[in-house]
């Protein structure tokens, strides 16, 4: 259980910089202060380094890059500010957004021409939210790839990764962090003394009696996070003194693939696809982003729902691995009409048919989602999918630097949160998450808590 305590006599160990979790956030802030100069330590709970990354499709939003610029697409950090402050309906701290807004070029450029990451922009669709497309990635579009790289990439430039450790409790004088202590696969301790401590070990998705109290309306959703999510970065802050905002802010998922489990990429919806229940009939407007569909799919009969697009979406949904994977596994199906499509997905006879022509050529339909003329033609797909959370949002209070914040404003002068341990931009609760702002928070917080000095 995590918890704080007096400094202890002596260390086992000490370190400068010691970096709890190694995820994407963990990995790029050790990137950063080694690239400081720094000694750094990154200690993981996995065997393997690979956190909530790993599950996600790895995209990173970012404004006015060189890639954008590429593209021709016109971008800045204001406009990408504003897009955060939109969908949040104004809930979130200008500063923090206005650090995030700016620094997200900037580090996905430093992460492709100081370590060689081959980032593009996904150009052939639009995500909710974003008046731009912004979305960034490697190669395979999926997180795995990304963590693979981060990891191979920290290995390389000889950061020290001690895994099979899990953090249980953090020793402090006052504000000042010393060190903490952690537990191996055999019940030992070890305790090392730091000067500076970041924690970047996400939030508390998987600790179900902290979902419960701060989330109830997802509750009971299926859990496609990080089991390692327990939120000690939370506790440890409150038994601090440390300020915490929006507990009840997280991202859901209304399109996973059920019973299998996997992710199918929010590009079918945006593209022309909807969704429909197990009567066959549309229940909301697809078009307000997928971390609110997770409700709205879970309010349906049996908690699941189809979504129903087309070949052509297809095409373009299988640059995402996760898709691909889908389609290996049989979650994917197609078929000639819709009245087929419908008696291979047990759905009532005539009733795709009838939605779909409900559908506007272009203009505002009956859910109040907007249709511009590309409709759904033969051959048809749908897939059988569930709502699930994916990662809470919430988090410790932090300024712009990756700073915790106390309750009272001023700042711990040497811890820092960033990714999932620190509140991100989503407001206070799940509509106002804008896709790819977890993994945003994780590279530019992650990058400013390295850098700053210990």
């Amino acid at each position: 259980m995590a918890d704080i305590a007096p400094v202890p006599e002596a260390f086992d160990f000490e370190v400068e910089t010691l970096i709890v979790g190694g995820g994407a956030c963990g990995m790029i802030a050790a990137l950063s202060a080694a690239e400081a100069g720094q000694e750094v330590l990154v200690i993981e709970a996995d065997p393997v380094p690979q956190g909530s990354t790993s599950l996600s499709a790895g995209l990173i939003p970012a404004a006015g890059t060189r890639f954008q610029r590429e593209a021709e697409i016109e971008d800045d950090a204001a406009r990408f500010a504003a897009d955060i402050q939109r969908k949040a309906k104004g809930e979130n701290d200008e500063a923090l957004v206005g650090a995030l807004a700016d620094g997200s070029a900037p580090a996905i450029e430093w992460l492709a021409d100081r370590f060689d990451l081959p980032f593009s922009v996904v150009t052939d669709f639009d995500y909710p939210g974003h008046s731009r497309r912004r979305m960034h990635g490697l190669p395979s579009r999926a997180g795995r790839e990304l963590i693979d790289r981060l990891r191979a990439t920290v290995e390389a430039e000889g950061i020290d990764v001690i895994c099979d450790r899990r953090a249980i409790t953090i020793f402090h004088e006052g504000r000042r962090i010393a060190g903490l202590a952690m537990e191996r696969p055999d019940g030992g301790r070890e305790t090392v003394g730091c000067r500076k401590l970041i924690l970047a070990c996400n939030g508390f998705g998987g600790n179900r009696e902290m979902v419960a109290a701060h989330m109830p309306a997802i509750g009971d959703a299926l859990w496609f996070g990080h089991d390692g999510n327990r939120g000690e970065a939370v506790i440890w802050g409150e038994a601090l003194g440390a300020a915490t905002r929006h507990l009840a802010a997280y991202q859901g998922h209304g399109n996973v693939a059920h019973p299998h489990g996997i992710l199918i990429t929010w590009a079918v919806i945006g593209e022309g696809g909807v969704q429909v229940n197990r009567e066959g009939r549309r229940f909301w407007n697809e078009a307000q982003g997928y971390s609110e569909a997770a409700r709205a799919v879970l309010a349906q009969p049996n908690g699941e729902a189809f979504t129903i697009f087309d070949e052509r979406i297809a095409a373009i949904a299988r640059q995402f691995e996760d898709f691909r994977n889908a389609e290996a596994q049989g979650a994917v199906k197609s078929a000639g009409s819709l009245s087929e499509l419908a008696a291979i997905l047990d759905l009532p006879e005539g009733a795709l048919e009838t939605e779909l022509a409900g559908i506007p050529e272009t203009g505002e339909d009956a859910f109040g989602r907007m249709w511009s003329g590309q409709r759904l033609k033969a051959p048809f797909c749908g897939v059988r999918v569930t709502g699930a959370l994916f990662h809470t949002q919430g988090g410790l209070a932090t300024d712009g630097a990756g700073r915790v914040l106390a309750e009272d404003g001023s700042v711990f002068p040497n811890l820092f949160a960033a990714g999932g341990a620190a509140c991100g931009v989503s407001g206070s609760g799940d509509s106002g998450y804008l896709s790819g702002n977890g993994l945003l928070a994780a590279v530019v917080l992650g990058r400013a808590a390295g850098q700053a000095p210990t």
